[in-house]
């Protein structure tokens, strides 16, 4: 039993009685302690208190809320994070009951759902918050019954001191446990003594999501709401010059229109800023059929922009200058740019040995080069949020990734302090990265201000498909040289990217070889891009795992075994002070989906590619089974190995590895958003092909490495390595191998 200290004080912990007696309520900042305030000051506030911080209830019968602090967008947090507040609190489950925490930095610390780091960074402080409350309830039991608090023990929510035979449920003791100190630190369980963390709980929400209950951010009503929608430049690359309404402004529901402008021009952007148009005209209306018929009568100019720099704040504070290039951008033009950029020495991030007197030296030289286009995220539910603006406040509810990203820009735009700003955090109808960038939320509430009225804003598909935080297009050149004995002796790769590169130099190959090296090259662009689920190992996965498939065929190896035997080498003899991966784990995941795929037995008509990759600190490895029927590919299967650590909520893991590997061979076979002279060339699903029900893999199969290592990332690293599993299939179902994607296309039939 591991012993914690939970870094609260009692001004930071709120104990007060239940209004309505004998309950207790416990709020606390879960990732460090508040702002310093008094004791006398928390309590003369309790009310708001209770509204605005993040606390667990307990009612005098025993019932337990437990507040969520992190946005939900179908990664089943609202669950799982409750899950490790009961654990430790020692309640039964099916007496809890789940709300989602307003969006309160000083008492919740980082809200963001993103980057697979969820449950890893709430790991401790949610046991930390259970644990405190129980040993509370202890010690309040303690006193009421004049023994030992040591010799109090509990279960399920009960309260019990064995050599009396007493007993008492939680709530008869709330009231009492309110008056107790917080402890300066608890004693956290052990995992072997878990009840309810590695046990499957179904998702919290799901009776009130298949009964339709109001829960997205487009749900969201007020009275006296207006509809409010935008139009933004036809391509990327342009800005507004004129507006012409005098056709619109008198049809019927029309309420105004107007442009805005999303940051003031002192105001400088963050990284998750990301808007290509500041610029937009605003239409508000009664209803939202109203305000489409509105949209396309406006007559409005754009015209070209010129070129411009802006100075970034990064995410960890660094700045950096980003040059926004003018010109109308094509994909034909981004191929050949790549193509030249490629074929130029790159930047050396890595340097291992002396590659160029091994390649001089090679018996044999692989190379290939690979190609991924910009793709849209295509959430079910479009942009959307919803705003009042009254004065020098702000009432603000959305879905929204992180929304303390949000803030800076939403406080300068409005000129009003953040602290004015209260935001509920409504559950996303997905995120996979495109609801990290608030642009939206930004617009609704200078919407808002301007009309003088309470307003949601909608983008329809065609806004959402064509204002993109895009995931860049990136091309990838892998060289490898083999000696007489069909060796690997040296490994090559250059990487980059428009607007970005996607290399991580300090990934495996690297570290297993004698000989690496590692270059990479960006353009800059003026078509916005940002983070798309498992941000550049969704490309890098599928091109490394590709190519070593393909230098393990020329070296006449079993694919999983020349795998294995270059992490043996990291393992037992690493290269380099600076891989970021663990071999043996690594390892591991091959070996498990090895065992549980059956690798090497033979069935007729089914082709079988393999992949693994680490990212988000997890390691996830998939065999994937394919035929062909009537020339068209079919995923029969998916195995799949993944090391997370501990697995708080084994059914909502696996629905996560299902999704990612679904989503991943939909994007395989058919993700691309093309651009001509900066105009999107798909502005909906009728152009920009998505994976159907009947082209999901028929069975997947997934299976949980088993440790007792802290939880790690779980959203996004399923995703990465089903890109180069569907290549490798691919070229056993039809001896050909493919280096750029979409594999298949409009047509889903094989070439």
């Amino acid at each position: 039993m591991s012993t914690i200290k939970t870094t609260i004080a009692r001004r930071s912990f709120l104990k007060s009685s239940a209004l309505t007696g004998g309950g207790l309520m416990l709020g606390f900042s879960w990732l460090a302690s508040c702002q310093t305030k008094t004791e006398a000051e928390i309590l003369a506030m309790p009310k708001e208190w209770f509204e605005i911080n993040s606390y667990l209830k307990i009612g005098d019968n025993g019932v337990v809320t437990i507040y969520t602090p992190n946005p939900e967008f179908g990664q089943n947090v609202r669950t799982s994070m409750p899950m490790l507040v009961a654990e430790e609190l020692d309640i039964d489950w099916q007496k809890v009951v789940v709300e989602q925490a307003p969006y309160h930095p000083e008492n919740y610390g980082f809200q963001f759902t993103g980057g697979s780091r969820g449950i890893m960074s709430r790991w401790e402080p949610l046991r930390m918050a259970g644990a405190s409350a129980r040993q509370m309830l202890r010690t309040a039991a303690a006193e009421a019954w004049e023994v030992p608090m040591e010799e109090i023990t509990t279960k399920a929510g009960m309260l019990f001191h064995s050599p009396t035979n007493k007993s008492a449920g939680y709530g008869a003791m709330a009231s009492a446990a309110a008056k107790v100190p917080v402890p300066a630190e608890v004693k956290l369980k052990e995992l072997k003594d878990f009840t309810i963390i590695g046990t499957s709980r179904k998702n919290v929400d799901v009776h009130d999501i298949v009964t339709g209950k109001p829960m997205f951010g487009m749900d969201y009503q007020q009275e006296g709401m207006l509809i409010a929608m935008i139009v933004h430049p036809p391509a990327f690359g342009m800005t507004l010059k004129s507006m012409d309404d005098t056709q619109v402004k008198d049809m019927p529901g029309i309420k105004d229109i107007f442009t805005i402008k999303s940051y003031p021009k002192e105001y400088e952007k963050g990284s998750f800023d990301a808007n290509a148009f500041p610029e937009i005209v605003a239409i508000t209306g009664d209803s939202t059929w109203q305000v489409m018929k509105a949209k396309k009568q406006l007559k409005i100019e754009w015209q070209p922009f010129t070129a411009y720099t802006e100075t970034i704040a990064g995410f960890r504070g660094n700045k950096q200058t980003k040059n926004i290039p003018a010109g109308l951008e094509s994909t034909d033009n981004h191929r050949r740019q790549m193509e030249t950029l490629a074929a130029k020495p790159g930047k050396i991030v890595r340097k291992d040995g002396d590659p160029a007197s091994a390649f001089k030296q090679a018996a044999k030289i692989i190379e290939r080069t690979y190609e991924a286009p910009f793709l849209a995220h295509n959430c079910m539910e479009p942009l959307n949020a919803f705003a009042h603006v009254t004065g020098d406040k702000a009432q603000i509810a959305a879905p929204v990734q992180i929304p303390r990203f949000v803030m800076p820009a939403l406080a300068a735009g409005l000129g009003i302090p953040e602290e004015n700003i209260e935001m509920k955090l409504t559950r996303m109808g997905g995120g996979f990265g495109r609801k990290a960038y608030g642009h939206y939320v930004v617009e609704a509430a200078l919407i808002s201000q301007k009309a003088k009225a309470p307003i949601k804003l909608i983008y329809t598909r065609e806004d959402d498909m064509t204002n993109g935080i895009y995931r860049p297009t990136y091309q990838a050149t892998y060289r490898a040289a083999l000696d007489t004995d069909n060796n690997l002796t040296a490994l090559h790769v250059k990487a980059g990217g428009i607007p970005e590169s996607p290399l991580f130099a300090n990934r495996f190959p690297a570290g297993a070889l004698d000989n690496y090296l590692a270059e990479e090259w960006s353009a800059d662009s003026n078509i916005t891009i940002g983070a798309f689920r498992a941000p550049r190992s969704n490309f890098m996965a599928g091109a490394e795992q590709s190519f070593l498939d393909e230098v393990a065929e020329a070296a006449g190896k079993d694919p999983i075994a020349f795998r294995l035997d270059l992490l043996k080498r990291a393992k037992e003899n690493p290269v380099g002070e600076k891989n970021d991966y663990d071999a043996a784990r690594y390892a591991g995941v091959l070996e498990l989906v090895r065992e549980k795929a059956g690798w090497g037995k033979n069935q007729t008509g089914v082709h079988r590619g393999v992949s693994a990759y680490f990212c988000h600190n997890t390691y996830a490895a998939h065999i994937l089974d394919m035929t062909v029927e009537d020339g068209k590919p079919v995923v029969q299967k998916v195995c799949c190995a993944i090391d997370c650590g501990v697995v708080v909520n084994p059914d909502a893991a696996r629905n996560m590895a299902e999704g990612a590997i679904t989503d991943g061979v939909g994007n395989a076979f058919f993700g691309e958003m093309t651009f001509k002279d900066g105009v999107p060339g798909k502005n909906n699903f009728h152009q920009y092909r998505m994976i159907r029900i009947n082209e999901a893999p028929k069975a997947i199969d997934v299976h949980f490495v088993e440790n007792e290592i802290n939880p790690t990332g779980m959203g996004e690293p399923p995703f990465p390595p089903i890109f180069g599993a569907v290549a490798n299939a691919l070229y056993k179902a039809t001896g050909k191998r493919r280096y750029r994607q979409p594999f298949l296309g409009e047509k889903n039939v094989l070439g």
